[in-house]
């Protein structure tokens, strides 16, 4: 009996010996002449440089950012990334996608024109839907961009019981190279994620052939 009390207080000095709460780890690392502070968005740090002074800092959150790649940029929300899947046959993925679904998917090709590829794509991204009986109309459409340059493919929608969703997916190329654009938005998210989808097309801009 004594053994066993004894181990139990041994057990209690280790777990008030032991912190609580450890330090919460960072998003990002501040850097300023050499000198470097660990800080969240919207947080402010103290960082004594190196000639003793102390300088006070704050790291903010723009509320956009520009995605570039060898033959596109854009304007996305910083809060939303921007993720590149490399997928076979010289063709890059990049996706943008928000918290509720809603879409920006651009394929860029580096040796092929994919223009001819609108409606493979547009079959390719509604089949789960119309498989589970959603209903599919579509149109020919067009995007015409800042510059001017024009963009061609379909606009559509998949409606079924519970929902609608429209889609557009849209090409540029020449002789050996080009981008596909297709982009998805739920309407039950539409009041939400509208302005993401139209500061994408409003801010697209192709570097075909440079």
């Amino acid at each position: 009996m004594r053994h066993g009390t004894k181990m139990a207080g041994i057990v209690a000095v280790m777990l008030v010996s032991t912190p609580a709460v450890s330090e919460d780890l960072k998003a990002y690392k501040l850097t300023i002449d050499g000198v470097s502070v660990d800080i969240d968005p919207g947080e402010d740090a103290t960082v004594t440089l190196p000639n003793g002074k102390d300088a006070r800092v704050r790291l903010e959150r723009n509320a956009f950012a520009t995605f570039s790649s060898s033959s596109f940029s854009f304007v996305h929300p910083s809060a939303v990334t921007v993720t590149k899947t490399n997928l076979p046959k010289g063709i890059d993925q990049h996706l943008m996608a928000s918290a509720v679904g809603s879409m920006v998917i651009i394929q860029e090709y580096s040796d092929m024109n994919p223009v001819m590829l609108n409606r493979l794509m547009l079959q390719e991204i509604t089949k789960e839907s119309v498989r589970a009986g959603g209903k599919l109309t579509q149109k020919a459409g067009s995007r015409k961009l800042a510059d001017g340059t024009v963009l061609k493919g379909l606009t559509a929608t998949v409606k079924s019981r519970t929902d609608q969703v429209a889609y557009e997916v849209m090409s540029y190329g020449t002789a050996d190279q080009g981008v596909v654009v297709i982009t998805s938005l739920d309407d039950d998210n539409a009041a939400a994620d509208r302005p993401m989808i139209d500061k994408f097309w409003q801010s697209l801009k192709l570097r075909m052939g440079e």
